[in-house]
């Protein structure tokens, strides 16, 4: 959001006034808002469907008649049903239970996972055994892509095991992987998810153990000397050579980690995969004084904002890393080309780089203007619900309007840009969903929570895990699971119900990766050493002063009753 006097970031729920320069399932295919209801977690192909969701549909309906003659907001609250109030209300006990819930569930798998798959990538929950790269098949990128040999799972847990107030267990799996992890491995990864897993991974731990305010308790594993930020280091020099021999200096999307670009390797590459890796590049240039990591990923930014379409300042998906042409003009905000719009804006909260967010703000702005449908306001006016999809990068025409899960996490970036009406309109993920209750603080979303962790529970749990659903119709299981189920959908669900969490009392001081890393936002500490020039802007770390929710927002559920009729009516559920 732009203002005459400055550019605000929301954050929490509050507001972030940086004092700058005006700046311009029931199934996969459920896709308006009430679809956070679908239970889809954050990769393609992995859903899951409530356990009770036609009781929490028909609750909301009931709640929603009770609005429809209402004069006042608080009375509708009021003579509310008493089944359908029950979700303006949220009892501390449950709260409680439902903490324990999801800390029950992370230990379940990370127990596991330590007991029969340690030091292997991955767990496999079914068979109750470990997996790797599939050395026998170069070509299965599936597994090939995130699996490098290099105890993923563990390493992707770290900052979990501190969110979760486990100091000794999060001491043991930092010296377990300063004792034990190499990078000199013939394994062959995609940069993206090394960076966002493991690059980050290793920052988040490193940033945890030297804080000298320690909010976490002690997490020194021993004499720590910056073993982490050294394997971080490690990593990410061996990543840099997918940024050479390009016709363009975007980064080719694969290396060998020991032996740099494979000569037959594919070289095309996705927006996200090119453009969201500021961050964690940018704090290991910051932390070891090197502008070359900050300054290679930042090209590949420009790079890819130069190539957006002269017609519509839209991106496309995949782009010819030697050419810069693209080989997908499918504009979207889901798989491809979410975290690039998430990295512009959190570079941005992060390092507090002017035009990192006049980029963001533009482009959002292109993305309300192409992509969104529907009518012009959620809980207003007349037309069809709101939605995204996906079109045509060069004239804004619709291709398709189907929505892959990892679109459910743009809501939490619309509510970090502090657009809150618009980021309670549509589907949400476990990102999205702690955010929009930690902003609105509304006990809806903890009702939705707890419906989410039922789920998982019914159909994810298996043996020794919790694995992927390969079919959201039939519920059947696929052995596998994936490091992100314990360092984010575990991490933001533990979140959404201990509001005393350091995390949850200190909003202002932490970023969150976008595989749900945990950044201190410690913006001194974070100037560029190699730029004696470089200045902050005044007053640019908080002003808490606009907590600008509105009273609706709180007391009532996300949709009035006769779009919520509507809503139900395009997703086929009978009212």
């Amino acid at each position: 959001m732009t203002s005459e006097r400055g550019t605000k970031v929301c954050k929490s729920g509050f507001w972030r006034n940086q004092g700058l320069e005006s700046a311009n399932s029931w199934s996969n295919t459920a896709v308006l808002f009430l679809a956070f209801t679908v239970i889809l977690l954050p990769a393609p192909g992995v859903a899951f469907l409530p356990s009770n969701g036609s009781s929490l549909f028909k609750s909301i309906l009931d709640f929603g008649h009770s609005l429809m003659n209402s004069k006042r907001l608080f009375e509708s609250a009021v003579i509310a049903s008493k089944k359908s109030a029950n979700y303006m209300h949220f009892h501390d006990d449950v709260k409680s239970k439902m903490q324990e819930e999801t800390r029950k569930m992370f230990y379940f798998g990370y127990d596991n996972y330590m007991r029969h798959a340690y030091p292997q990538d991955e767990l496999n929950p079914i068979d109750c055994d470990g997996r790797g790269p599939d050395v026998d098949d170069p070509s299965n990128l599936n597994i090939n892509d995130v699996l490098g040999d290099f105890s993923l799972t563990l390493v992707d847990t770290l900052d979990m095991l501190a969110v979760v107030g486990n100091a000794s267990e999060f001491r043991r799996a930092a010296q377990l992987v300063i004792d034990n992890l190499s990078f000199h491995k013939n394994s062959t990864v995609q940069v993206f998810e090394s960076n966002i897993r493991v690059l980050g991974a290793l920052l988040s731990a490193h940033l945890l153990i030297v804080d000298p305010e320690k909010p976490f308790g002690e997490l020194d594993p021993g004499r720590y000397d910056g073993e982490l930020l050294g394997l971080a280091h490690d990593l990410a020099s061996r990543l840099l050579p997918a940024f050479e021999e390009t016709g363009t200096g975007l980064p080719h999307p694969r290396v060998s980690l020991r032996q740099g670009v494979p000569e037959d390797g594919i070289r095309e590459t996705c927006a996200s995969g090119a453009g969201s890796l500021v961050l964690e590049f940018g704090l290991l240039s910051r932390l070891l004084g090197d502008p070359v990591y900050e300054n290679r990923a930042r090209r590949a930014v420009d790079i890819l904002w130069s190539l957006r379409s002269q017609v519509t300042g839209l991106t496309g998906n995949t782009v010819n890393v030697d050419s810069g042409r693209w080989t997908s003009n499918l504009s979207g905000l889901g798989a491809g080309m979410d975290s690039f719009y998430e990295y512009l804006l959190k570079s941005f909260i992060m390092f507090g780089n002017a035009e990192d967010y006049e980029r963001f703000a533009e482009i959002y702005d292109k993305i309300k203007i192409f992509m969104r449908k529907g009518r012009a306001r959620c809980n207003s006016g007349t037309g069809d619900h709101p939605m995204y999809v996906n079109v045509d990068m060069t004239n804004g025409n619709t291709l398709t309007a189907w929505v892959d899960s990892l679109q459910a996490a743009f809501p939490a970036v619309q509510l970090l840009a502090g657009d809150v009406e618009e980021a309670i309109c549509h589907h949400a993920l476990f990102y999205a969903i702690w955010k929009r209750c930690d902003a609105t603080k509304n006990p809806f979303y903890l009702h939705v929570g707890r419906e989410l962790v039922e789920s998982l529970n019914q159909y994810s749990r298996a043996r020794c895990g919790y694995a992927t659903l390969h079919s959201v119709i039939d519920k059947s299981q696929e052995d596998r699971m994936e490091s992100f189920f314990l360092s984010e959908t575990c991490k933001y669900l533990y979140l959404l119900f201990d509001e005393d969490n350091y995390i949850n009392r200190n909003p202002m001081k932490y970023l969150f990766s976008t595989e749900g890393h945990l950044f201190p936002l410690h913006y001194e500490r974070f100037r560029k050493p190699w730029d004696a020039e470089e200045r902050r802007p005044a007053g640019a770390n908080v002003t808490a002063t606009c907590s600008a929710i509105p009273l609706e927002r709180k007391l009532t559920l996300p949709l009035r009753q006769p779009y919520l009729h509507q809503l139900f009516q395009a997703v086929g559920v009978a009212t």
